[in-house]
């Protein structure tokens, strides 16, 4: 299976697309999301649903925060969309960073164990839930960044064992710390601690929203994390997200003469309640 995010940005994509940010053969493609918060949820959200719908995956989505409101639009983003194929898609709103580690541990127990595993918003189980600095979320970090590679490559030998030859198990983290100068140095490194098992990396950068029309637009990168490039030299792929104020969504690729690169990461992330209507997974 291609990384997963190249499938939903293809599949929502307003014109042809000629090449893509592929990985070099046999390596994992876990992605860490980061960037705009709003546009994130978005992205992984289109993740779910095209990996239930396009490619038969079972989903299993991790949240805090239940989706009572989206930017998004399936009906207006996805004609003729089968609503009986979303229940590929489980969601589990495990409340505590403890909870979770329980969850995502038991998921080999399962009788259907999913092929993606998506964790929407990480920094609030390392961060809210403990207080403390983002410094003290070093060890934390790891210890999940770790679970889940291990857990995603124990799902894969069950997959493969039952005969479902769907690819691998993979997994995707949405991760927006929120830092200010003090603590951007802290939430550089948890990133970097995060990458050390993740392979693609997708930042997201408002560029600009239309009051009039109600149209937002965010530029996309798409790439492998550093370690990958500075091994393989793998190059970014650039998109433009589109979201309509009808709320269809669409991915315009950036040509190459358009291309650039981000000055510095945007890890940034806007203050928000928690919801605390928690499902614990059966």
């Amino acid at each position: 299976m291609a990384d997963i995010l190249e499938v939903v940005f293809r599949r929502f994509a307003s014109g042809p697309v000629t090449s893509d940010a592929r990985l070099p053969p046999d390596v994992e493609s876990n992605t860490v999301v980061h960037g705009d918060r709003d546009s994130s949820r978005c992205v992984l959200f289109l993740a779910a649903v095209t990996a239930a719908t396009d490619l038969g995956l079972k989903v299993l989505f991790f949240t805090q925060t239940p989706f009572e409101s989206l930017q998004v639009s399936l009906r207006g983003s996805v004609p003729g969309l089968k609503l009986e194929a979303l229940k590929n898609v489980k969601f589990v709103y495990a409340k505590t960073l403890e909870e979770f580690l329980e969850d995502v541990a038991s998921l080999h127990e399962l009788d259907s164990p999913p092929s993606l595993i998506i964790v929407d918003d990480l920094e609030r189980y390392l961060h809210r839930s403990r207080g403390g600095t983002l410094q003290d979320d070093l060890s934390p970090v790891a210890h999940v960044a770790a679970l889940l590679h291990d857990t995603a490559a124990f799902l894969t030998q069950i997959l493969h064992g039952r005969g479902e030859n769907k690819g691998p198990c993979k997994f995707i983290v949405s991760f927006y710390p929120e830092c200010d100068g003090g603590e951007r140095q802290a939430a550089d490194l948890l990133l970097s601690v995060l990458e050390r098992y993740l392979q693609v990396r997708c930042t997201l950068d408002e560029v600009r929203g239309d009051g009039v029309t109600g149209q937002k637009e965010w530029r996309v990168y798409l790439s492998a994390t550093r370690p990958l490039q500075d091994q393989w030299g793998v190059q970014a792929r650039q998109w433009c997200l589109v979201v309509q104020s009808s709320g269809a969504v669409e991915f315009r690729p950036v040509i190459d003469g358009e291309q650039e690169i981000p000055e510095e990461q945007n890890i940034s992330r806007e203050e928000g309640d928690v919801e605390t209507d928690n499902k614990r997974l059966n």
